[in-house]
């Protein structure tokens, strides 16, 4: 696990649970080793333009191929979302047919213009620490100094997280 990336998947637009599954399986192709899956959420948009219908998340852990940087995962990451219907961002946090965040690169670290690791919002959202609480509880985001189950029992947000299989 400490050399695990950590990806968070999400839909709010077309058939959400069959193109986050399909997603799924297309991250399987950028790993040596199974994925590390959670469950499917349904959960509550946060930051979205009004009557922006729930989202469908979930999040994976992937071993990375030799090779791969974080910055070369993130352009494979952008490519399978264009690959599913993402088009470009017109409105912030729009509804959309995929979504994938790197959320952490092992113990990586970056700020650029393109990428920041751990992605900065991951510890705030609800959406992210549920799911990753079920594949990596103990997992320390880079920067933290408390695991991912104790930021998930410390956070203070109105999100409301259905299991949705």
């Amino acid at each position: 696990m400490p050399n695990d990336a950590f990806i968070a998947l999400g839909s709010n637009m077309g058939d959400s649970p069959r193109l986050i599954r399909q997603a799924i399986d297309r991250l399987q192709e950028l790993s040596d080793q199974p994925l590390l899956k959670s469950a499917l959420w349904q959960t509550t948009p946060i930051d979205c333009p009004p009557g922006s219908p729930p989202f469908l998340n979930a999040v994976v852990g992937l071993e990375p191929r030799a090779a791969v940087t974080p910055e070369s995962l993130l352009e494979r990451l952008q490519a399978l979302e264009r690959e599913f219907g993402r088009q470009p961002k017109r409105m912030l946090n729009e509804p959309r047919p995929l979504d994938l965040d790197l959320i952490a690169f092992g113990s990586e670290t970056r700020t650029t213009p393109q990428l920041t690791l751990p992605h900065p919002r991951a510890h705030l959202r609800r959406f992210v620490l549920q799911p990753l609480s079920e594949i990596a509880p103990d997992f320390l985001l880079p920067g933290q100094t408390k695991s991912i189950r104790q930021l998930l029992v410390e956070l203070r947000t109105d999100e409301v997280l259905t299991r949705a299989g």
